[in-house]
């Protein structure tokens, strides 16, 4: 019987009795322009009005950012009706239902919108298919945010979700159904492909966007992925569990044969995890900052004697807008 076949033995560098460890770390990772926008605007929020300032929600799912801005003077809260009269609210990055301006504007509140750009784009989608009679299948995960907010663009009853090909094979819509068909920003690029597929297939009278859904930030770091797990034994993606596009990304390097953890920082990495690993990868979900990245890369320094190597799959240089609010 042939024996098991076994990872090749982990090289020690001779001068500091370190074993080798070469890290892949991708690139683009981390922080997007949507996110890098949407603090900007708590902070600038801070600087205008002064502590506090209300956040509906986490400004974007990362503890670490989030705990930041709370030592600043930030206050995040659920709903509205925890931000007291007066007081200056953001809502966050995901987006949020209509009714929830709508409830700002009759309190009187003053508020700063962080909605993602790309997102809100979705939105402006939804209202036009509304617009035009159609019925629209959503594709995303339920209980989201941006699945939420999105939702709550349109009357209750004139969308669905579905989160897989066996929920689109039970849509049961008339075969000449007027229908169209919206996806969630931070969804899994081929996983999605999957599903849009199936929907074509099944009404092919289905209308869809002009362009894809799916964030361009989203689509690069899987493709970051996709150049560094090959190759790798194990890939990090640093993140939080609440975090679809960081999770997209764990399910990424598994499809391509590496093994991936998802860590919130460094803290979290068990040094067990790295027995008999020669290559290890790393990237970043686009709501965890590089600050997060350096700490790993310096505590497993600390155990290894690293080799860095930064894998470029694609260079961004979106930039959005901040609110009038806070330019003029």
């Amino acid at each position: 019987m042939n024996a098991p076949l076994q990872s090749p033995p982990v090289a020690t560098d001779p001068k500091s009795n370190k074993p080798a460890l070469t890290l892949l770390i991708a690139a683009p990772r981390g922080f997007c322009a949507g996110v890098d926008r949407a603090i900007e605007i708590v902070e600038r929020a801070l600087d205008r009005y002064g502590a506090p300032v209300y956040v509906r929600h986490e400004i974007v799912h990362n503890k670490f950012v989030v705990d930041s801005l709370r030592d600043k003077g930030a206050i995040f809260v659920e709903e509205l009706d925890e931000v007291p009269d007066g007081a200056p609210v953001v809502f966050s990055a995901h987006g949020v239902p209509k009714a929830v301006p709508a409830e700002a504007d009759r309190r009187g509140l003053d508020y700063l919108d962080a909605t993602c750009p790309l997102v809100s784009k979705v939105h402006r989608q939804a209202e036009r298919q509304i617009a035009a009679d159609r019925h629209i299948v959503f594709v995303g995960h339920k209980g989201h945010p941006e699945v939420i907010g999105t939702m709550g663009q349109v009357p209750e009853g004139a969308m669905t979700l579905v989160e897989t090909i066996a929920d689109v094979e039970a849509l049961d819509f008339a075969p000449d159904a007027p229908l169209a068909f919206l996806t969630q920003t931070t969804l899994s690029v081929d996983d999605t492909a999957g599903i849009v597929m199936a929907l074509r297939s099944k009404f092919p009278q289905i209308i869809g966007p002009k362009a894809e859904d799916i964030c361009y930030a989203t689509s690069n770091r899987q493709a970051a992925v996709k150049q560094i797990a090959p190759g790798s034994d194990l890939v990090l993606v640093i993140g939080a569990g609440n975090s679809s596009n960081s999770l997209r990304l764990v399910e990424v390097s598994k499809k391509c044969g590496t093994d991936a953890k998802l860590i919130r920082r460094a803290t979290d990495i068990d040094p067990a995890w790295l027995d008999g690993v020669g290559t290890l990868g790393l990237t970043a979900g686009a709501s965890a900052p590089e600050q997060l990245v350096r700490e790993v890369v310096d505590l497993i320094s600390q155990w290894r004697e690293v080799e860095e190597h930064t894998l470029v799959s694609t260079v961004e240089k979106m930039v959005f807008k901040l609110p009038r609010q806070l330019t003029e």
